[in-house]
């Protein structure tokens, strides 16, 4: 089973378009304009990723909608999440391809956060409803201690941390810039 789309809500879908099709390189290739359930209606843009006509990023522009004006489009800000925690990851071949994806996000003015996870390595921005993005690759392999791991951390109650990241570094866009 795989993945097909995920669909968020926009506040503004031009600066959406401007940053998931104009900075991202995911190109708009549908819309559907329906009424909304609740009253109102919507128009529902698909975003195909890297060329692949199964995999989309979707958002709705809502219009007419019942509370439209109290609608939060963050995700964690709307359900009250610390920063990062829910947030998008789209994958990348190679650390160079990562590399390049900050580099443009720098350029666009982007502040960005680099961290090397010691099995892959992510940098982080965000959208303009200020949804967390990430880009990751993988760089390690899976063992059967890491699968041992993750199954008895299930019903861990301490606090025991992880192997710090190999790389923590944020970003400046404007110190990139000058």
């Amino acid at each position: 089973m795989g993945y097909h789309h995920l669909a968020l809500a926009a506040k503004d879908i031009n600066a959406t378009h401007a940053f998931y099709e104009g900075i991202l390189g995911f190109e708009l290739v549908k819309v559907e304009v329906a009424p909304i359930i609740t009253g109102g209606w919507g128009k529902h843009f698909f975003y195909r990723m890297d060329g692949d006509d199964s995999k989309f990023i979707a958002f709705w522009e809502l219009n007419d909608v019942p509370n439209q004006s109290e609608h939060i489009t963050n995700l964690n800000e709307a359900t009250h999440l610390p920063p990062m925690t829910v947030h998008f990851s789209f994958d990348v071949a190679s650390v160079d391809e990562l590399h390049t994806k900050r580099d443009a996000w720098l350029a666009a003015g982007l502040n960005v956060l680099e961290i090397d996870h010691n099995w892959c390595h992510s940098i982080y921005t965000s959208d303009p409803d200020g949804n967390p993005v990430e880009f990751c690759v993988t760089t390690g392999a899976f063992t059967k201690e890491d699968r041992d791991y993750a199954l008895a951390t299930l019903n861990e109650t301490e606090f025991k941390p992880s192997p710090k990241p190999a790389l923590i570094k944020m970003w400046d866009a404007k110190k990139q810039a000058g």
